[in-house]
């Protein structure tokens, strides 16, 4: 046990080391908080896999997290001065004491109503809050006599902000699997299912098919043997677990596989517009299995594969970007040519 704990401080320097050891045991009671919506809730199922890709991520960028951190205390270390400094102070000991606020009311909420929706989001605010300040405020300081020994540097240069914003995933993930305010996710999902619903009625009638929209039901017409047949909103889409479940896909693999921000950014908006395209798909493809077969059709198996497939068409469609995000186009042979005189492709 001594040597594993004299390797990870070697690797990581005190006190961020702390700092992490801080970290995991308030992720060990955000995923214990949480598990409750996980097995509760369909839409949250997937949070079963947030600790191990928290784990995984974590795990993947060790090296690049030890380099961070002795480059924090290397002598000369970039810092941010001035007004800039100030405020990056400042901000980072007004998100730890808001943070700490919020999980202590979000504690003190559980442990008096139980598990609720208000609980934990304000744990789960409160911890994103709370840790990234908190390893923040405790990066290594320049071995030489700390900041006025390091350099002037901008926000995007401080060798703080490049340390911890190797953990901006396994930080802000949790909030994805933490179920919204009852009233926010109720409006958030009925506006979706609305507009799945005006859509899929829009291209039937297209097509001549006849169909009737009430509300986010859409009625199709008479079974054979005369019994109604209409496709509600829980049938024809699921539209908070799309979305959630697509954004967790998006971040988890903006967060593996891109480096720069704007890329990162550009995925997880993707993955957002891909979760709307393919519910999308999935409303128009219920409700014509439901159009042909009648509605009892599309319930037990034939729904729930149509969800998976909305998440398995997202991922393979992030997974088609990421070549695209990563391409590099290179003009250095084009110019060795021209300053060589000889043109590109010609021979020598």
């Amino acid at each position: 046990m001594k040597d594993t704990w004299n390797k990870f401080v070697s690797a990581v320097p005190m006190p961020f080391a702390g700092a992490l050891l801080v970290a995991l045991a308030f992720w060990g009671f955000v995923a214990w908080d949480q598990s409750h919506w996980w097995e509760a809730k369909e839409d949250y199922g997937f949070g079963w896999l947030v600790p191990a890709f928290v784990g995984y991520v974590i795990h993947e960028r060790w090296s690049r997290i030890g380099e961070a951190a002795r480059a924090c205390a290397a002598d000369g270390s970039p810092r941010a001065r001035g007004v800039a400094g100030g405020l990056l102070n400042v901000l980072a000991y007004g998100a730890l004491l808001g943070g700490a606020g919020m999980f202590l009311l979000g504690a003190f909420y559980r442990a008096g109503a139980g598990p609720s929706f208000p609980g934990t989001l304000a744990i789960t605010l409160g911890t994103a809050s709370l840790l990234f300040a908190l390893m923040f405020i405790n990066t290594p300081e320049p071995a030489a006599g700390g900041s006025a020994t390091s350099a002037a540097a901008g926000w995007a240069e401080d060798a703080r902000v490049r340390l911890i914003a190797l953990f901006t995933f396994p930080v802000f993930v949790w909030l994805v699997s933490a179920p919204m305010v009852s009233v926010v996710e109720n409006n958030l999902n009925l506006f979706l299912l609305g507009k799945v619903t005006s859509v899929v009625f829009f291209v039937f009638d297209l097509l001549g098919m006849p169909i009737e929209q009430q509300g986010n039901v859409l009625v199709l017409p008479p079974l054979a043997d005369g019994k109604p047949n209409q496709v509600g909103v829980a049938e024809a889409c699921s539209g908070i677990r799309s979305l959630t479940a697509c954004l967790f896909a998006g971040s988890f693999l903006a967060s593996v596989f891109l480096d720069k921000l704007w890329k990162k950014v550009a995925l997880v908006a993707a993955s957002m517009l891909f979760a709307v395209f393919t519910n999308l798909l999935r409303g128009l493809f219920l409700t014509s299995w439901a159009y042909n077969y009648g509605h009892e059709a599309i319930e037990g198996f034939v729904h729930d594969a149509a969800g998976y497939a909305v998440l398995g068409l997202t991922v393979i469609g992030l997974l088609c970007l990421l070549p695209l995000f990563n391409l590099k186009i290179s003009f250095a042979d084009d110019e060795d040519d021209d300053a060589a005189g000889t043109p590109a492709g010609g021979a020598k």
